[in-house]
This record gives C-alpha cells, structure tokens and sequence, in this order.
C-alpha cells in the first residue's frame, strides 16, 4: 500500500470526515456519540477548531480521506488553555495498517508548534487496544480508567485517560 498524504483538513474534506465518523458512530465505542452528527454539524465543529487555531489533519491515498485527527481543547476553563485532547478516527477499511499512528505523530507535532505543552486522549472503551496501543507507541502514559461512564450498544463502557507532554511539558512556564 503507498504511504498515505497527511496534510491540514480542508472544508472539502468534511464531507468524507462525516461518513467516517457516521461508522464510528453507528458502529463503533470509541466515540460516545449516539446520534451521528450531520455535514453541517461538523462543519460547526471543523470551524470552531479552525477559528481557535487548533490542528486538523486528514490522511489521504490516491485521492480520498481515509483518516483524521484533530486536536481540542480539553477544558474550557482559562487554565487549560496549554493542554490538548486528540481524537484520530479512521475509515474502517484502513485500521491496523498504521495510518493512525502517522496521524497522531504529526498531530502532535502540530500542537507542540502552536506552544501546547500537554495533551490528553480520553479513549472509549478500556476494551480499545489498538487506540491505546497507538497512544503508548507515540509516547503516552496511561493516567487512569474511568469506569463505567457510558451506555452504548446495552453495556456500560470505560473511558481510559492518557497523557503526554509536548516540548518541555510543564518543565518550563509556557510563553503568554
């Protein structure tokens, strides 16, 4: 398989952003959600990210969005405003192959460029090893499970927290 392009999201994109996370939705524990989004709803969220100056990538072969991952903020709080969470989702078809790992690597390149120190993934599902693999092989340290936090699918589902510092983490005071 060639290497896939990874570069910044486009409103073009959107549209096969959207159907991938309709699958995760539909099908899937790493997201929450219930109720897949619509186009224009996640054209709100892609704006809300961009507005804020916050990374969104996609991954694409031969044409075609096959992955994304983006960066948010975790809190809204002021005091939160050097840490990240990371989402990464993927066309079912393209697990496993590797393509995640890209994303998240220049994800977290792209963040620590914008002078975030932390960031956070809040992965669905304590049963999700691919994603905690992928976040452990990237440099993230597991903070904690949440039991028990979610009802989809007729059980209740975890939510495992990890962490990893960008640039100097909290070695030095962030730059005002």
């Amino acid at each position: 398989m060639p290497s896939p392009e990874i570069r910044p999201a486009t409103a073009a994109d959107l549209a096969a952003v959207t159907g991938i996370y309709r699958h995760a939705v539909l099908h899937g524990t790493a997201t929450f959600e219930l109720i897949p989004p619509d186009l224009t709803e996640m054209t709100r969220r892609f704006t809300s990210l961009m507005d804020g100056g916050y990374p969104y990538l996609v991954a694409s072969l031969q044409g075609r969005v096959i992955g994304y991952a983006y960066a948010g903020p975790y809190r809204p709080r002021p005091a939160y405003r050097f840490t990240v969470e990371n989402s990464v989702y993927l066309a079912p078809a393209i697990h496993r192959r590797g393509i995640g790992m890209q994303l998240l690597q220049r994800l977290i390149a792209e963040a620590q460029a914008r002078g975030y120190r932390q960031m956070i993934a809040v992965i669905g599902d304590s049963a999700n090893a691919g994603s905690i693999g992928v976040h452990s092989r990237t440099g993230f340290t597991m903070i904690g499970t949440h039991p028990n936090v979610g009802f989809k699918f007729g059980r209740w589902l975890d939510t495992v927290m990890m962490q990893r510092a960008l640039g100097d983490g909290a070695t030095t005071l962030p730059a005002e």
